[in-house]
């Protein structure tokens, strides 16, 4: 490709990106995990119980959920598990997207006042999937931005970045069949080509992002709990790292997340705009704003 450098090694890339979801993960959950998942599960609506959060803007209560999180290890490539595709579970240990699911997941069936297991699965795989169904590989909601306007759909969530003086987001989404080699499932020629016309679709959408340089500015506008997707120069990359805001006392927004090169759940240091400067590969965000769900 002319004009651009070698390409990186796997491990030179997740370094570079810190942590992308868009990874291919290895080991199926068993059910003795699965198990373990259940307790986290119970011990986190027991917190949600004990600290009254239901009373609270979902928002608020994500952020709550979020840093009862806090120290909980960074996991990679946890969802693309052998086999068909499954809805996979893993409270042990989170990368950016999965964090940002879980917590999200949380929210929403504390509001609802829906504090059981099988309710979590269903509301996870709702929220994960296209439509919420599982039909294959392709199903996912592998791109961050995809995730988003499907969520917007199923009013999970609306896109709040055009609210915040956003952009037009004009990219070529392809990463993903671009670097097949990177993806065991895309070696199914059906699933390559249904990858593709999704991609397209990405590509010719509409949407819209805040660049770094103007975060600052227009944080005044960004909500606790908001979900904020960073968007990047990496080529064929709508999205490359995911977290959740959080509004301090004093007016700044900070960003709850999993991060790979902290290897674990946490709350940056400094506010959002700072976070993002340093990183070429950091162009804005993107933001997604949770609604209170239907009781």
């Amino acid at each position: 490709m002319t004009g651009t450098p070698d390409k990186p090694s796997r491990r030179q890339f997740l370094k570079s990106i810190g942590g992308f979801f868009l990874l291919p993960p290895l080991i199926r959950t068993s059910s003795l995990l699965e198990g373990e998942d259940e307790q986290i599960c119970t011990r986190t609506f027991q917190f949600a119980v004990e600290h009254s959060l239901r009373k609270k803007p979902i928002g608020e209560v994500m952020v709550d959920i979020g840093r009862s999180f806090l120290g909980s290890p960074y996991r990679a490539r946890t969802l693309e598990a052998p086999g068909e595709e499954h809805l996979v579970v893993n409270l042990r240990g989170f990368d950016c997207v999965t964090f940002v699911e879980n917590v999200l997941c949380f929210g929403r069936l504390i509001k609802k006042n829906t504090l059981d297991f099988s309710s979590y699965r269903e509301e996870l795989q709702f929220i994960r999937y296209r439509r919420g169904t599982i039909e294959g590989y392709p199903s996912r909601l592998h791109y961050f931005s995809d995730w988003i306007e499907d969520n917007e759909r199923k009013d999970v969530l609306v896109d709040a970045a055009e609210m915040l003086a956003g952009h037009p987001y004009e990219k070529t989404v392809n990463y993903m069949t671009t670097h097949r080699d990177l993806y065991k499932q895309l070696a199914d020629d059906a699933f390559l080509e249904a990858m593709k016309k999704i991609e397209a679709g990405l590509s010719t959408r509409k949407m819209y992002y805040v660049p770094k340089e103007h975060v600052e500015k227009v944080q005044k506008g960004i909500q606790s709990g908001d979900i904020i997707g960073i968007t990047t120069s990496i080529e064929g990359l709508d999205i490359i790292h995911t977290g959740v805001a959080v509004r301090m006392e004093n007016g700044m927004v900070h960003y709850l997340h999993a991060p790979l090169s902290k290897g674990e759940v946490r709350m940056t240091d400094q506010p959002l705009h700072e976070y993002l400067a340093p990183s070429s590969n950091h162009t804005g965000i993107m933001v997604a704003r949770p609604l209170e769900p239907a009781v």
